[in-house]
């Protein structure tokens, strides 16, 4: 496939939107136009339509992959409880996905997409934004280079905001698991705790977050794991009304120095000593020599990757399978915590491990 590729879009305005403007980025990319919206919201649809200039517009998302030839569609809510049915029909008619995180709810959605897609020939890119910016591509190559020397550890928190806990994990840990993930490679197990009020979590806890994001549980998470190559991370939360500690984002640390980044990619500071940098650092700073590109623009260089990937055979940089260990990794912590045990990764229930418990009770 070559040339100029027809673009498409599914929102849902009311129940997961049009995600974070996964509609909105295809006017940045010279070699793909998009033609078509789909969104059973009248409103939505006027609004989309103004966005981006699509004057082809269906209330019926299945209408528009009917009719309209496409070659890649943004599966844009943000809500779940729609992603695989939405992402399998873009896929059964022959359209590459760019989907919003996180991919499915569980482990066993995730195996069907990708087993479609791959049946089909066809890629999924998933809209974790930040593993396309190119200051991050830069970590990876300081990483791989040795710069920090071998990684022996990864520290990160999630916003610990009001949504702090298990709706924290799901929401933005999808973020910082796959950007674990593209620094060091696969996972192999997990372990750690999920508390209420300081109590480990019991079935009553377990519950739909606020948007259908999946069965979350806990105002406190401390989840570790392990990954292949010998590294260890760890991932917290905790619920809270302000923000007045560690920004959203990370901690790479190595045997020779560290590298601390906000999740966007916006703020990253770089150490040449064998100490554990404060999350944010004024002094020691190693200037960076980057075009640093705002999270906005993450979408765009997504797609443009996503075309990369159709004309190379390849796999996304933020592909369905990393979107689906990602998602693993969320899971495999409420695994964790329900048995008591360390986990391996992948889980070897494809289930979500709050539903069996919750409906086990």
């Amino acid at each position: 496939m070559a040339g100029v590729y027809r673009a498409g879009a599914i929102g849902r305005t009311g129940r997961g939107n049009f995600g974070h403007g996964l509609h909105k980025c295809y006017a940045e990319v010279p070699n793909v136009d998009i033609v078509a919206i789909a969104d059973d919201d009248t409103e939505g649809r006027s609004k989309a339509s103004s966005e981006t200039g699509v004057t082809s517009v269906y209330a019926d998302y299945r209408e528009m992959l009917e009719k309209e030839n496409l070659d890649i569609v943004s599966v844009c809510p943000r809500w779940v409880d729609c992603h695989e049915e939405m992402i399998a029909a873009v896929l059964e008619s022959g359209s590459h996905v760019y989907a919003e995180k996180p991919i499915t709810d569980t482990p066993e959605a995730a195996d069907r997409i990708i087993d479609l897609a791959e049946s089909k020939g066809l890629k999924i890119a998933v809209a974790h934004q930040a593993a396309y910016l190119p200051q991050i591509a830069a970590i990876k190559a300081m990483v791989d280079d040795g710069r920090i020397g071998n990684v022996r550890t990864i520290r990160s928190a999630g916003k610990q905001d009001q949504r702090g806990g298990g709706e924290d994990l799901i929401v933005l840990g999808t973020h910082l698991f796959n950007l674990m993930l593209f620094f060091v490679g696969n996972v192999q197990s997990v372990w750690g705790r999920v508390t209420v009020g300081g109590k480990h979590i019991a079935p009553c806890d377990v519950r739909q977050a606020d948007e259908p994001v999946g069965w979350i549980a806990g105002d406190a998470v401390d989840a570790h794991y392990e990954f292949e190559c010998g590294a260890t991370a760890s991932f917290e939360s905790r619920r809270r009304s302000n923000r007045d500690g560690r920004p959203y984002g990370m901690e790479i640390i190595g045997d020779k120095g560290s590298i601390a980044l906000r999740a966007d990619g916006s703020d990253i500071t770089l150490l040449d000593d064998d100490a554990h940098a404060p999350w944010e650092v004024d002094q020691n700073r190693v200037a960076l020599d980057l075009e640093t590109a705002p999270l906005m623009w993450g979408n765009v260089l997504a797609i443009t990757d996503l075309v990369r990937a159709i004309e190379e055979d390849r796999e996304p940089v933020s592909s369905a399978r990393a979107a689906r260990a990602a998602l693993e990794m969320i899971l495999g912590i409420y695994a964790a915590e329900v048995s008591g045990v360390r986990v391996p990764l992948p889980l070897e229930d494809r289930m979500h491990p709050l539903e069996v418990w919750k409906n086990s009770d």
